[in-house]
């Protein structure tokens, strides 16, 4: 009961002292895709339709004081910005100002090469977004030497590689040639569907096929680090590649945000094996019933999605999103506000 009442607390107050979130867009340069900024404005807000959601932005306004922190946000595999908005609302009602840059070849306007050839360039992309930040004189009043970062899915796989975890493509294709059949949709996303029927093999042979001819050898540690990220949380995280004794001790606190029910990124091959392994880590918050969508605040519209799409990121059949909002969304901002903010 007193869990319950705290929920509807934080809901109710962060629903009365919701801050205006403003929100302006760097266009894409040679080094990276097109950025997206949330932050605190005294502006008003006014109705906005950005894809499937409608949202009150104040665009382009100008920004306000506010805690003088930063927090980045990389987004899952064929994601983009909107569906994080419900995050950057409790952050920038937190004072901070969030960025979240466009991963090329892996965005909702461009999925071609998810997996891993954008998993190498991601984190370069994050250091890039903040470098953009850094260079507006509209954000001058920001101290970047203590920067958050929040990943999503593909994106929790982004940060755990800013956190000090060294992957390669050769270890995802051991990990998918091993339990291919088990962690189907981590290995292959949404090209086929096992259905339990008779041409399952094949599907299965024709996977491991591309799978070996794609990354078969390339064994070559991936790693990217930067100094200013000091705080990291990875939700749902792609972790079956990691070398997980790299990330037994993180040089940074490592917050971590799982779902039981989730069937994309099943947690007995990622954030499973990840929690074991990290010595340091925080579970932040274990959330019941949940499915690999539960952290896509506002969600995206089904109808715009396709059926395989929907299955694996529509919410369970009884899952109180909610409740379960409130408990993630309370959690992170409070991980940045103790980690970020504190001396």
């Amino acid at each position: 009961m007193f869990f319950r009442i705290l929920l509807a607390s934080f809901t109710l107050t962060a629903a009365a002292h919701a801050a205006t979130l403003g929100t302006l867009t760097l266009p894409a340069d040679a080094d990276g895709g097109a950025v997206t900024l949330f932050y605190p404005t005294n502006d008003a807000g006014r109705p906005e339709k950005r894809g499937d959601l409608d949202v009150m932005l104040a665009p382009d306004a100008a920004p306000a004081p506010g805690n003088g922190r930063l927090v980045a946000i990389s987004h899952g595999s064929g994601g983009g910005p909107w569906v994080h908005t419900t995050l950057a609302q409790g952050l920038v009602d937190a004072g901070f100002v969030v960025v979240l840059p466009l991963h090329r070849g892996d965005n909702w306007t461009d999925p071609g090469h998810p997996g891993p050839d954008s998993w190498k360039l991601r984190p370069a992309e994050i250091s890039h977004a903040i470098d953009r930040v850094a260079a507006d004189p509209r954000f001058a009043g920001l101290k970047l030497d203590r920067v958050g970062a929040f990943g999503m899915s593909a994106g929790g796989h982004t940060v755990l590689t800013l956190a000090g975890g060294a992957w390669s493509p050769e270890r995802f294709r051991a990990h998918c040639e091993q339990d291919l059949a088990q962690d189907f949709y981590s290995c292959v996303g949404l090209a086929l569907r096992l259905s339990g029927g008779p041409l399952d093999g094949a599907k299965l042979w024709v996977a491991r096929r591309i799978l070996d001819w794609k990354f078969a050898g390339d064994a070559a540690p991936q790693r990217h680090t930067d100094p200013r990220i000091a705080a990291i949380v990875a939700a749902v995280p792609a972790a079956a590649d990691f070398d997980l004794t790299t990330l037994a001790r993180p040089p940074m606190p490592l917050g971590l945000i799982t779902a039981d029910g989730d069937r994309w990124l099943q947690p007995r091959f990622h954030s499973g094996p990840l929690l074991a392994a990290c010595q340091s880590c925080e579970l932040l918050a274990e959330l019941k019933g949940a499915g690999h969508g539960a952290l896509l605040a506002p969600p995206p519209a089904v109808d715009h999605l396709g059926t395989l799409e929907a299955e694996l990121l529509g919410d369970p059949p009884g899952f109180n999103r909610p409740a379960a909002t409130a408990q993630w969304l309370g959690a992170t901002v409070g991980f940045f506000q103790r980690h970020l903010l504190q001396p």
